[in-house]
């Protein structure tokens, strides 16, 4: 009986030993992996799906060691990297614990909305369907977004952050700024942004801007004839003088003031420079050929900077 009880004990022993070596033993997976646990995925349905992959050696086996050596945690849906060789312990442990791996969508200053729905409906590790954002709704940054997440939900945390950010900007604003609303701002932060892509121009074009608004002439801003062509797309070509005549709700040569709602999506430093423009005599600025601009207080220094500026692209043969 003693001899039988100690079997039973050994054997006991045993069992133990081979069930802890199963659990935090080296486990089948030759290389590293992602894998994906889908959202209402349960610890059966996942174990049949790690075991498919070669991540597990048995759906069965893991699920019963989970319930005996695991805690009872739920497991996350969401895309995550299990190293080569993990063991079922670490395997469950990622699942319930680890990060979920974050993967960026970026949307640059500037870009117009037919543009950030095209890149977001481009990126395939996200589901769903949105439709075309409001023009300025959007704040220029990178986003992370886990695989198989809605494009409905990124957006949705592109356009908080947009509402955030102008609340915030608004509450600073100073005196010198001609926008008499939120919207204003996004509108002429939104010319701003396609005018200069030098970060140090832009509160200057935004105080040429101002001065314009104030004293009633038209921004003639070349990017608000562009936008009712191509909604905000790059034109590929010279303005056309039909294009430049054109009476529409955006043509700032044709209308004084801002056009009726932003022509893209400007970034926190163009909005913040419509807010704090400065202070400057100038109404008038042309390309320099260095990538930025001439700017001049008078019709007269204008002109000669224009005649500098095409003779600059004559002899660049433009």
């Amino acid at each position: 009986m003693r001899r039988l009880f100690g079997t039973l004990i050994l054997a006991a022993v045993v069992a133990l030993l081979v069930l802890a070596w199963n659990w935090h033993g080296p486990g089948p997976l030759e290389a590293d992996a992602n894998v994906t646990i889908l959202r209402g995925a349960t610890l059966a349905s996942a174990a049949t799906d790690l075991e498919n992959k070669g991540v597990i050696a048995s759906a069965r086996q893991f699920r019963l060691m989970a319930k005996l050596l695991g805690d009872a945690d739920p497991i996350q849906a969401g895309e995550f990297a299990i190293p080569a060789g993990s063991s079922a312990a670490r395997v469950l442990a990622i699942l319930q614990h680890g990060q979920p791996i974050q993967r960026m969508i970026t949307i640059p200053e500037g870009m117009p909305s037919i543009l950030v729905h095209e890149r977001l409906m481009a990126e395939e590790k996200l589901t769903g369907t949105v439709e075309i954002p409001a023009e300025g709704s959007v704040l220029p940054d990178s986003y992370s977004f886990e695989r198989g997440e809605p494009r409905a939900a990124v957006l949705a945390r592109m356009q908080d952050a947009m509402t955030r950010t102008l609340a915030e900007l608004w509450a600073k604003r100073r005196p010198a700024a001609v926008v008499k609303t939120p919207q204003e701002a996004v509108n002429l932060a939104a010319i701003v942004e396609k005018e200069t892509a030098k970060a140090d121009e832009r509160r200057k074009i935004a105080g040429v801007y101002s001065n314009r608004i104030r004293i009633g002439m038209p921004l003639q801003a070349d990017p608000t004839v562009i936008y009712p062509v191509t909604r905000g797309k790059p034109l590929g070509r010279r303005i056309r003088l039909s294009e430049l005549r054109a009476v529409n709700a955006y043509n700032t040569y044709t209308m004084p003031g801002l056009p009726k709602g932003p022509i893209a999506n400007p970034g926190r430093d163009s909005i913040a420079a419509v807010l704090d423009p400065e202070q400057t005599d100038s109404i008038f600025f042309v390309a320099d050929g260095t990538g930025g601009h001439a700017f001049a207080a008078t019709l007269a220094e204008h002109n000669a900077n224009v005649a500098r500026w095409r003779a600059h692209r004559a002899n660049k043969g433009l």
